[in-house]
Protein backbone atom coordinates (compact mmCIF):
# COMPACT_ATOMS: atom_id res chain seq x y z
CA UNK A 1 0.00 0.00 0.00
CA UNK A 2 1.38 3.75 -0.61
CA UNK A 3 1.34 6.11 1.52
CA UNK A 4 -0.07 9.79 0.58
CA UNK A 5 1.63 12.20 -0.12
CA UNK A 6 1.50 14.69 2.58
CA UNK A 7 1.62 18.80 1.77
CA UNK A 8 5.10 18.96 3.68
CA UNK A 9 6.58 16.07 1.13
CA UNK A 10 5.37 17.94 -1.59
CA UNK A 11 6.59 21.28 -0.37
CA UNK A 12 9.99 19.74 0.57
CA UNK A 13 10.30 18.15 -3.33
CA UNK A 14 9.11 21.87 -5.05
CA UNK A 15 11.83 23.53 -3.28
CA UNK A 16 14.32 21.03 -3.94
CA UNK A 17 13.23 21.44 -7.51
CA UNK A 18 13.26 24.99 -7.65
CA UNK A 19 16.44 25.14 -5.92
CA UNK A 20 17.89 23.10 -8.64
CA UNK A 21 16.47 25.18 -11.83
CA UNK A 22 18.00 27.88 -9.79
CA UNK A 23 21.18 26.36 -9.67
CA UNK A 24 21.60 25.58 -13.19
CA UNK A 25 20.25 29.32 -14.40
CA UNK A 26 23.80 30.45 -11.70
CA UNK A 27 25.99 27.44 -13.31
CA UNK A 28 25.27 28.43 -17.14
CA UNK A 29 26.74 31.60 -16.87
CA UNK A 30 29.86 30.76 -14.58
CA UNK A 31 30.14 27.07 -17.01
CA UNK A 32 31.02 30.02 -20.04
CA UNK A 33 33.12 31.97 -18.59
CA UNK A 34 35.07 29.09 -17.49
CA UNK A 35 35.33 27.95 -21.32
CA UNK A 36 35.80 31.05 -22.54
CA UNK A 37 39.78 31.25 -22.81
CA UNK A 38 38.88 28.25 -25.16
CA UNK A 39 35.55 29.95 -26.96
CA UNK A 40 38.41 33.18 -27.89
CA UNK A 41 41.12 30.85 -29.36
CA UNK A 42 38.41 29.69 -32.01
CA UNK A 43 37.14 33.56 -32.54
CA UNK A 44 40.82 34.15 -33.40
CA UNK A 45 40.99 31.50 -36.00
CA UNK A 46 38.10 33.03 -37.13
CA UNK A 47 40.19 36.43 -38.41
CA UNK A 48 41.28 36.47 -41.64
CA UNK A 49 42.40 38.83 -43.94
CA UNK A 50 39.75 39.60 -46.52
CA UNK A 51 40.36 41.42 -50.10
CA UNK A 52 39.03 44.69 -50.50
CA UNK A 53 39.69 45.24 -54.12
CA UNK A 54 42.24 47.41 -56.39
CA UNK A 55 43.99 49.99 -54.69
CA UNK A 56 43.42 52.02 -57.76
CA UNK A 57 39.25 51.66 -57.05
CA UNK A 58 40.22 54.04 -54.64
CA UNK A 59 40.86 57.18 -55.18
CA UNK A 60 43.73 59.80 -52.91
CA UNK A 61 41.76 61.57 -50.51
CA UNK A 62 38.32 60.10 -51.01
CA UNK A 63 36.41 57.71 -48.93
CA UNK A 64 34.10 54.93 -50.49
CA UNK A 65 32.08 52.55 -49.23
CA UNK A 66 33.27 48.75 -49.87
CA UNK A 67 31.73 45.76 -49.00
CA UNK A 68 33.93 41.95 -47.96
CA UNK A 69 32.28 38.45 -47.07
CA UNK A 70 31.97 37.45 -43.55
CA UNK A 71 34.72 35.30 -43.52
CA UNK A 72 32.62 33.43 -40.32
CA UNK A 73 29.75 32.92 -42.08
CA UNK A 74 26.79 29.64 -42.25
CA UNK A 75 25.11 28.83 -45.18
CA UNK A 76 21.74 30.63 -44.09
CA UNK A 77 23.64 33.82 -43.48
CA UNK A 78 22.44 34.85 -47.36
CA UNK A 79 22.74 38.72 -47.89
CA UNK A 80 23.13 39.37 -44.43
CA UNK A 81 26.95 38.27 -44.37
CA UNK A 82 27.96 40.97 -46.98
CA UNK A 83 29.76 43.39 -44.74
CA UNK A 84 30.14 47.21 -45.64
CA UNK A 85 32.76 49.58 -44.34
CA UNK A 86 34.09 52.96 -45.43
CA UNK A 87 37.65 53.30 -46.64
CA UNK A 88 39.51 56.26 -46.94
CA UNK A 89 42.47 56.75 -49.28
CA UNK A 90 45.17 58.81 -47.52
CA UNK A 91 48.10 58.62 -50.30
CA UNK A 92 49.71 55.90 -51.75
CA UNK A 93 49.42 53.12 -49.55
CA UNK A 94 48.27 54.50 -46.38
CA UNK A 95 44.43 53.86 -45.60
CA UNK A 96 42.11 54.03 -43.09
CA UNK A 97 39.16 51.39 -42.96
CA UNK A 98 36.11 52.10 -40.72
CA UNK A 99 33.49 49.90 -39.47
CA UNK A 100 30.00 51.56 -40.76
CA UNK A 101 28.51 51.14 -37.34
CA UNK A 102 28.36 54.23 -35.17
CA UNK A 103 30.32 53.71 -31.92
CA UNK A 104 26.75 55.02 -29.65
CA UNK A 105 24.45 52.37 -30.41
CA UNK A 106 25.62 50.59 -33.70
CA UNK A 107 23.23 52.31 -36.27
CA UNK A 108 24.79 52.85 -39.43
CA UNK A 109 26.58 55.94 -40.74
CA UNK A 110 26.93 57.87 -43.80
CA UNK A 111 29.14 59.48 -45.54
CA UNK A 112 29.02 63.23 -46.97
CA UNK A 113 31.53 64.60 -49.22
CA UNK A 114 29.64 68.17 -48.60
CA UNK A 115 30.27 68.17 -45.28
CA UNK A 116 33.36 65.85 -45.17
CA UNK A 117 31.50 64.34 -42.05
CA UNK A 118 30.39 60.95 -41.64
CA UNK A 119 26.96 61.07 -39.90
CA UNK A 120 24.75 58.75 -37.80
CA UNK A 121 21.20 59.23 -38.99
CA UNK A 122 19.74 57.59 -35.36
CA UNK A 123 20.72 60.13 -32.66
CA UNK A 124 22.81 62.48 -34.73
CA UNK A 125 26.34 61.49 -33.92
CA UNK A 126 29.02 62.63 -36.09
CA UNK A 127 32.31 62.07 -37.45
CA UNK A 128 35.46 63.82 -38.86
CA UNK A 129 36.75 62.56 -42.22
CA UNK A 130 39.70 60.75 -39.93
CA UNK A 131 36.77 58.87 -37.77
CA UNK A 132 37.17 60.94 -34.47
CA UNK A 133 34.25 61.82 -32.93
CA UNK A 134 33.23 65.43 -33.89
CA UNK A 135 30.01 65.58 -31.89
CA UNK A 136 26.50 63.73 -30.49
CA UNK A 137 26.20 61.02 -28.05
CA UNK A 138 29.12 58.98 -29.12
CA UNK A 139 31.69 58.07 -26.32
CA UNK A 140 34.27 57.77 -29.44
CA UNK A 141 35.21 57.73 -32.81
CA UNK A 142 34.74 55.56 -35.34
CA UNK A 143 35.89 51.76 -35.08
CA UNK A 144 38.66 51.09 -37.54
CA UNK A 145 39.96 47.37 -38.94
CA UNK A 146 43.46 46.42 -39.76
CA UNK A 147 44.64 46.19 -43.39
CA UNK A 148 47.67 45.51 -45.24
CA UNK A 149 48.53 46.54 -48.97
CA UNK A 150 49.92 43.38 -51.41
CA UNK A 151 50.57 43.37 -54.78
CA UNK A 152 48.25 46.64 -55.24
CA UNK A 153 45.08 45.13 -53.76
CA UNK A 154 44.02 46.38 -50.10
CA UNK A 155 43.06 43.94 -47.38
CA UNK A 156 41.68 44.08 -44.07
CA UNK A 157 41.35 41.71 -41.16
CA UNK A 158 38.07 40.21 -40.61
CA UNK A 159 35.82 38.03 -39.14
CA UNK A 160 34.37 40.00 -36.06
CA UNK A 161 32.98 43.81 -35.60
CA UNK A 162 35.61 46.02 -34.40
CA UNK A 163 35.22 46.94 -31.26
CA UNK A 164 36.48 48.62 -27.76
CA UNK A 165 36.61 45.18 -26.22
CA UNK A 166 38.40 43.89 -29.08
CA UNK A 167 40.62 46.63 -29.51
CA UNK A 168 41.70 46.58 -25.25
CA UNK A 169 42.10 43.02 -25.82
CA UNK A 170 44.60 42.59 -28.43
CA UNK A 171 46.36 45.76 -26.78
CA UNK A 172 46.74 43.68 -23.82
CA UNK A 173 48.08 40.50 -25.94
CA UNK A 174 50.45 42.57 -27.48
CA UNK A 175 51.72 44.24 -24.21
CA UNK A 176 54.10 41.74 -22.09
CA UNK A 177 53.14 41.99 -18.61
CA UNK A 178 55.72 42.86 -16.48
CA UNK A 179 56.15 42.07 -12.58
CA UNK A 180 57.23 44.83 -9.63
CA UNK A 181 60.76 44.86 -10.56
CA UNK A 182 60.00 45.31 -14.06
CA UNK A 183 60.83 41.28 -15.62
CA UNK A 184 58.38 39.61 -17.47
CA UNK A 185 55.67 37.54 -16.00
CA UNK A 186 55.22 34.18 -16.85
Amino acid sequence: MTTPITRRGMLLKLGVALNAVAGLALAVPIVGYLLSPARRQRMRGALTWVELGEVGAFPEGQTRMATFRNPSTRPWDGQTADIPCWVRRLSGDAFQVFAVNCAHLGCPVRWFPQSNLFLCPCHGGAYYADGSRAAGPPPRGLFRYDFKVENARLFIKAGMMPTLGNVLASRREETPRRGSEGTPCA
